[in-house]
């Protein structure tokens, strides 16, 4: 018996001893890392939601109405609503605050149904279809791309071209222009200016999974002081720091940003503040804005410099400057006409 004890605690002792220096179970892999979020500067490059966002206009039984169609990533969208026009082209302003109305792209189908307080609707490749609640047809609305009239405008012969697609020879070295004769956010002048007309082209990157300050994100900056906001702002309410907002200090009349990845343009008459001979100010910066040939600002008098800007202190000149805020947004046809 005592033999047999011995034995049996021998044998618990060696199994133990195996267990203390068994390798543990291997780990389950870890779950893999969901996709960085989307960026584009390129159409060829976007996901299937790209294609879906944009304007769209017609009419909901007698009325007229427009939507602007927000992608928001993940087959998620706002169907935003304008009745009497788009922006700047028949918007009644009411309510001045627009039903925003949610929708999903379907697996199976690819449409985009949308569903709100006695009606439906259904987006398709370039219509939205309006349905009631019981399924009648009550409205159609069909794509459409604006495009800014001032788009290609071409410089006066007293112009100073700042930029035609051939080099940065006009901005201070950091400057860089793409492959394609695109100049990209982050280029200050070397010359200063004082008051001047001034004509920029831009064009936002697609960020679908972007929000607020993050969505393609820059600025014109008049004399590195006073902000006009670039933002993809397309749908949004058209706040200060939006899109044609002087940033923090005055909103734009109207919201004109177009979809993401369209050329979109400013037209800015520009006002330097002026000083008397003990540098004292004597008048403040003034600025109007036409957003995509609309105007968005007119004589908006700046009190200082606004946020963020490379210049706080005022003067009669100063360089103008794209930031750079992190994000791909492109340039093109950039001139300046001293007044």
């Amino acid at each position: 018996m005592i033999q047999h004890l011995c034995f049996l605690l021998v044998a618990v002792s060696v199994a133990l001893g195996a267990d203390a220096t068994a390798k543990p179970p291997p780990k389950s892999s870890a779950p893999p890392k969901p996709p960085p979020p989307l960026v584009s500067i390129d159409p060829a490059q976007t996901d299937d939601d790209f294609p879906v966002q944009g304007e769209f206009v017609g009419k909901m039984r007698e009325s007229d109405l427009a939507i602007q169609v927000v992608a928001w990533g993940k087959g998620l969208f706002d169907a935003v609503m304008c009745p009497g026009g788009l922006p700047g082209a028949g918007w009644t302003r009411q309510p001045p605050a627009r039903q925003r109305v949610s929708g999903r792209r379907e697996s199976v189908s690819g449409a985009v149904r949308f569903s709100a307080n006695g009606w439906t609707a259904s987006l398709k490749g370039d219509e939205i279809q309006l349905q009631d609640f019981k399924g009648s047809a009550i409205g159609k609305l069909a794509r459409i791309r604006r495009a800014s009239p001032t788009l290609g405008a071409a410089p006066p012969a007293e112009a100073v071209v700042l930029f035609d697609g051939k080099n940065t020879d006009a901005f201070k070295p950091g400057a860089r222009m793409t492959a394609d004769g695109l100049l990209m956010e982050g280029a200050t002048t070397k010359k200063a200016f004082g008051d001047c007309t001034l004509h920029v082209e831009f064009m936002l990157s697609y960020m679908p999974d972007a929000r607020g300050q993050g969505r393609s994100n820059s600025g014109v900056y008049l004399q590195s002081r006073y902000e006009v906001q670039v933002l993809d702002s397309f749908g949004l309410s058209g706040e200060n720091n939006e899109c044609g907002g002087i940033y923090t200090i005055a909103k734009p009349e109207v919201n004109m940003c177009l979809p993401p990845l369209t050329w979109q343009t400013y037209d800015i008459d520009f006002q330097a503040p002026t000083f008397d001979a003990a540098g004292n100010r004597t008048t403040e910066a003034r600025i109007t804005v036409k957003h995509n040939g609309v105007l968005i600002h007119d004589e908006v008098k700046i009190p200082h410099p606004t946020a963020a800007a490379p210049l706080t202190q005022e003067g009669e000149k100063g360089p103008l400057y794209l930031q750079n805020h992190g994000n791909p947004v492109r340039y093109r046809n950039l001139w300046l006409l001293r007044k």
